[in-house]
């Protein structure tokens, strides 16, 4: 990264054009979009693992119908953001982005400690509000903040300063899954290897099996259940199955078994995720705020050689414009 920093300050067509970021609006739109990204990107595959691997089965789904029904009960998110998303874009013109995507983060940090809240095993209408809350919040951070970012930069830099923050975007949501994944494993196994075992001998599975099972990695438990798979099931595997009583084999495989076990564990996990998640919205609302007013870039006399912005020349040398947007 180092390396890559000092090549774009140096080349003549770089890639990033680092001196945007002296633009304030720029630069601070740009952390906050990073922000929101880590706060949300991995989330939505600890929601998805939490309705598959416990709450739908259950409530009488079988694993593997849960794929599509957790898709199915996660569109409250999808429609928050879809109305929210336009309409905040269309205020944002006449009122600045400031308020809105700021108040946006803040309300995903409220939706998520209502998450944090709830047992594993929630009553749906509290859980669909507080989807519901974070697809509106998070409508109404995107599409201002983006306006926002784009409206700050010179005409001649519009292009690499989308591309730069999508980046930024991207980049976010792939750190966020290893974040909150890595939280939600730790959670998990400082809890779920003893549980894991005591609850399998309870049920008749020999002690050296429920041992080794206890010590997989809760990764692959995650997995499966996100797969659509039996957790117990697949841990398992017919041989030791086919050895036990009818009525263990079909208690450990049931519904019920994998979610009650695993509850606790998960909820551990969940905790420290979501708690990572309100930190990291807060700080991008904070973030947010330190933009400043409404800035516009107003100086279309985009003429100049954008290479003086890049060749190392200093900071006299820029128009006027890019450096001081006009605060409204």
């Amino acid at each position: 990264m180092a390396a890559f920093a000092v090549i774009e300050m140096r080349t003549r067509n770089p890639m990033f054009r680092l001196p945007l970021f002296r633009i304030c609006a720029f630069a601070f739109g740009t952390i906050s979009t990073f922000l929101a990204a880590v706060a949300r990107g991995g989330l939505m595959f600890i929601l998805i693992i939490w309705l598959q691997g416990i709450w739908l089965p259950q409530h009488g789904y079988n694993f593997e119908q849960t794929p599509l029904w957790a898709g199915i009960y996660m569109l409250p998110l999808t429609f928050g953001m879809l109305a929210a998303g336009p309409l905040s874009g269309y205020l944002s013109d006449h009122f600045g982005a400031r308020p809105f995507a700021s108040g946006g983060m803040i309300g995903t940090a409220i939706s998520f400690l209502i998450l944090l809240m709830l047992p594993t095993n929630f009553p749906f209408a509290v859980f669909a509000l507080a989807l519901a809350l974070s697809g509106t919040s998070m409508g109404m951070f995107a599409s201002p903040n983006r306006a926002a970012v784009m409206n700050s930069l010179p005409r001649a830099h519009r292009g690499a300063g989308g591309g730069m923050n999508q980046t930024f975007q991207n980049s976010a949501q792939v750190l966020s899954i290893g974040v909150f994944f890595t939280l939600m494993i730790a959670g998990l196994s400082s809890t779920l290897p003893e549980t894991m075992r005591n609850g399998l001998v309870a049920h008749g599975v020999p002690a050296a099996v429920a041992g080794h099972a206890a010590q997989l990695p809760p990764v692959s438990i995650l997995f499966a259940a996100f797969l659509g798979y039996n957790p117990v099931q697949h841990i398992l595997g017919p041989q030791v199955l086919s050895a036990l009583s009818a009525s263990n084999r079909a208690l450990v495989t049931g519904r019920s078994f994998f979610p009650q076990l695993i509850g606790g564990p998960f909820q551990s996990g969940l905790h420290e995720a979501f708690l990572f998640a309100v930190i990291a919205c807060l700080v991008a609302a904070a973030t947010s705020l330190m933009r400043g007013g409404r800035f516009h870039y107003t100086n279309e006399e985009d003429a100049y050689v954008p290479q003086q912005m890049m060749a190392g020349q200093g900071e006299e040398s820029w128009p006027q414009a890019a450096r001081s947007p006009v605060d409204e």
